[in-house]
């Protein structure tokens, strides 16, 4: 079944391809009928600025009543954001322990990782350890989420 075709989907996909928001870039995995490739920039004023973030995003069969799958590719110090790339996000996950709801699109997933990779929230972690440094050494988690943008994110030499 090619969950791109349906409707809903190629309304998204016209949407987010031909007037995507600033600063996100949405793409269909080549050869597939379900999986997207979305590429992110980094918040201003953030440890992440100046960083592009490669994500992917499975859309299972039963979307929009599920939520898209969204990982990232690209490695991201955050404590909402394990180092297989899976994403601590209420709106990827189904009620009652979620917030996924059918009106909710690509576009405001991605919103939302944005918002999330802005502020994180150590309250509902992913990874402890670095809940812990955000919660209590700010400064040296900024510096470690830098020098991972740095590192793995930022692919231009400046």
């Amino acid at each position: 079944m090619n969950l791109l075709n349906t409707p809903r989907m190629k309304k998204e996909l016209g949407q987010l391809l031909n007037k995507p928001p600033f600063g996100m870039k949405v793409n269909v995995k080549e050869g597939s009928t379900s999986v997207l490739e979305a590429e992110l920039h980094g918040p201003k004023d953030s440890p992440y600025e100046n960083g592009i973030f490669k994500l992917q995003i499975e859309l299972p069969v039963k979307y929009p009543f599920e939520p898209p799958r969204v990982t990232f590719i690209t490695p991201v110090y955050h404590p909402n954001i394990d180092s297989g790339g899976r994403i601590c996000l209420d709106i990827l996950k189904m009620p009652p322990s979620g917030a996924w709801k059918p009106l909710i699109n690509i576009e405001g997933v991605l919103v939302a990782i944005c918002n999330l990779m802005n502020c994180p929230n150590p309250n509902d972690p992913l990874v402890l350890d670095i809940a812990k440094e955000f919660k209590n050494d700010k400064e040296t988690f900024e510096t470690k989420a830098k020098h991972y943008t740095k590192e793995h994110a930022i692919s231009v030499i400046e």
